[in-house]
This record gives C-alpha cells, sequence and structure tokens, in this order.
C-alpha cells in the first residue's frame, strides 16, 4: 500500500472491496473510535465489541459508501448510534439501576461531568434543530441519526445531492455558531457533529 495514499483513494478502494484498504482504514480509526465510544460506555469490553461491529458494517455496506461525503462522519455516525442502542438497551434492562449505581461508584468526577455537559450539548443541539427549516432538519437527522449518505438522503428526498449537502453546511454552520466555545463542548461537538 502506498503510504501517500489519501483518504480519498482509500475509501475509493474501500468501496470496490479492497481489503488492504480496509485494513488501512482500519489501523487509522480504530483506535479514535475506541476512545469515542468507551467515552459512553466506560467499559473495555463493550466499547471493543462495538469497534468490531462497525468495521464489519462497513465492509459489508462498502457498496453504498459515499466517496464524495465525509468518511469520518459516516463512520462516527454508525458508531454513534451503535453505542445509543446499546444504551438504550441496558437502560431498559432490570439490572439498569444496579448498573447506575456501579457507574456512579467507579467514575471519577471528571467523567461524570463529561457526561453532564455531554447531555447538556445533546439538549442544546435538540432545541437549536427545531429552529431550523423542517427540510434541513430532517436532512440532519437522516445524515447524522440514521447514517444515510448524502446520495441516500438524494435519493429518499428526491432532491439532488449538492442540495443535501448545502443544507447540511448551514445547519452545522448554524449548530456551532450557537454553541459554547468551550473546549470539552467544542470536542464533543466536532466528534459528534462535524467529524
Amino acid at each position: 500500500m502506498n503510504n501517500v495514499k489519501s483518504k480519498f483513494e482509500l475509501v475509493k478502494s474501500l468501496k470496490k472491496g479492497d481489503m488492504v484498504a480496509f485494513d488501512a482504514i482500519y489501523n487509522q480509526y480504530c483506535h479514535k473510535l475506541y476512545q469515542f465510544v468507551f467515552m459512553f460506555l466506560k467499559q473495555k469490553e463493550d466499547a471493543e465489541e462495538i469497534v468490531q461491529d462497525v468495521f464489519i458494517k462497513i465492509w459489508e455496506s462498502r457498496g453504498k459508501i459515499d466517496i464524495y461525503a465525509s468518511f469520518e462522519s459516516f463512520l462516527f455516525t454508525i458508531a454513534y448510534n451503535a453505542t445509543m442502542s446499546l444504551l438504550r438497551k441496558r437502560m431498559s434492562e432490570t439490572k439498569s439501576r444496579e448498573y447506575l449505581k456501579s457507574l456512579q461508584q467507579f467514575s471519577s468526577a471528571e467523567q461524570v461531568i463529561d457526561e453532564i455537559q455531554y447531555k447538556e450539548l445533546k439538549h442544546k443541539v435538540e432545541s437549536l434543530l427545531k429552529q431550523l427549516t423542517p427540510r434541513q432538519e430532517e436532512i440532519y437527522r437522516l445524515s447524522r441519526e440514521e447514517g444515510l449518505t448524502h446520495t441516500e438522503i438524494s435519493q429518499k428526498l428526491n432532491i439532488s445531492e449538492s442540495t443535501v449537502n448545502n443544507h447540511l453546511v448551514r445547519t452545522l454552520k448554524f449548530l456551532k455558531s450557537h454553541l459554547a466555545s468551550d473546549l470539552i463542548t467544542n470536542i464533543l461537538f466536532i466528534c459528534l457533529f462535524l467529524s
């Protein structure tokens, strides 16, 4: 594999079923993705399992990857949705209270603060989304929450990919301009919404 091969070329090769490109992408993102998932789950085994599942899904759906859209966004959206799905499952289980107690018992104050800040950020983003046009909100949710590519969104809504991209760019600029400028909030925002 050529070391100077660009991300675009790697994703393009992955889309064609190139296993070497897949391995290169895995090595490039697995650690960053693990840290992102672990930030929410706080459990090593669960985080590792989700990262593996994400890359399996990437490989299985490689033909649907939009090489002109943000691959990082595609990757982290899948990871975020899988993480939230697991958290919802935990909360619905009868052991959820015991889990929360153990989490509080072993979490550091910094982790608890991070969780509170995440919830606050999520709430702020939801409030801001309500200020968008219905179409902008719909496109944003299809992209960031359902993980659809620009191509899939354009087909689903019967609009051009450039229209999808323009709406997302405006939406993300709007969100960023209305959120707090502190470091942790920015890091969370970049990981969850801009990557």
